[in-house]
């Protein structure tokens, strides 16, 4: 039976081309429901405040750089959004006294210009601008980690890609973005071997970090969430880790505030990771093979999918 095209952009992949029953079927999961989805290798967190939850996200990073020495280097891979925690990392480390020297930081993805090159530091909507002004630069430079610990997917990306091979990867944190990717993992545009179906799983695992080409829903979604609804503004294109460099890390976060995606897409992953139904139109749904994969909720985010009219 033929896929569906897409109900938001004809010409790409996206979860509006899964099953109609599976996404019937996603719509009346309730909280309780998305509790039993873990399973070994995939587990559900819930939390009740927002406090505790960006906390909880911010430990993480203190975690992974604790396990960092000079003959066993390890450290963190962290999103742009959510960004709430970045400040309270720095409070953390400040606070008691850790010290990086040893520890690494990779940022999962950046914006990339009309000329195909990343942006600077002095776009407004930099990645690299916001790590560094939101945490790195808040951190007493006494405990700091060298620069050249800082890893952000431009320039030479093969170099950034190599760098996983270098330094562990404790966990690798995220946001799920409205097209359902991690950084930016988008489903790909139908056209050539893809136009009547989307690669197959293993085929979309073997993407390394790279340019690639931005799903028209994400381009609101960013023009919403970060450029108060300025689509001129963002970038088509971005750089971003694969999921090569993914299933080196030893562990994939996954942080659902209900801020960046809708309350189905926050049941849809989750559902088919945990039933192991992976699909690259749905690209967090790959993260049914990684051997460890973690989904944490706030639970006043998790909202419902009835119908509603406002």
């Amino acid at each position: 039976m033929a896929r569906a095209v897409s109900k938001v952009a004809p010409g790409w992949w996206d979860y509006t081309t899964l099953d109609p029953k599976l996404l019937a079927d996603v719509a009346k999961l309730t909280p309780k429901d998305l509790g039993q989805l873990s399973r070994p290798g995939f587990q559900v967190h819930f939390y009740d405040t927002i406090e505790d939850f960006y906390l909880a996200e911010a430990l993480e990073y203190i975690e992974a750089w604790k396990q960092s020495t000079p003959d066993n280097p390890a450290g963190i891979c962290g999103p742009i959004g959510p960004t709430e925690q970045l400040p309270l990392v720095a409070r953390i480390v400040n606070a008691l006294g850790v010290k990086l020297h040893d520890a690494h930081f990779w940022g999962m993805d950046e914006w990339v210009d009309a000329k195909g090159k990343p942006v600077p530091m002095d776009h407004p909507l930099s990645f690299a601008k916001a790590d560094k002004e939101m945490c790195f630069n808040k951190i007493d430079k006494k405990l700091r980690m060298p620069d050249s610990h800082l890893h952000f997917p431009t320039g030479d990306l093969n170099a950034y890609s190599r760098t996983y091979d270098q330094v562990r990867c404790v966990v690798m944190q995220g946001g799920q973005g409205e097209v359902k990717h991690w950084a930016f993992n988008d489903p790909l545009p139908r056209t050539g071997k893809y136009k009547d179906k989307p690669p197959a799983p293993a085929e979309y695992r073997k993407l390394k970090t790279r340019v690639v080409d931005l799903h028209p829903m994400t381009i609101i979604q960013n023009a919403r969430t970060s450029g108060g609804g300025q689509v001129a503004l963002v970038p088509k294109q971005a750089a971003t880790v694969g999921p090569v460099e993914t299933w080196k890390a030893e562990r994939v976060s996954i942080w659902h505030a209900g801020n960046h995606d809708n309350p189905f897409g926050q049941r849809l992953s989750a559902f088919m990771i945990s039933k192991r139904l992976p699909d690259s139109s749905c690209p967090m749904s790959l993260l049914a093979d990684h051997p460890n994969v973690h989904f944490h909720y706030l639970r006043k985010g998790i909202g419902t999918c009835e119908t509603e009219m406002h």
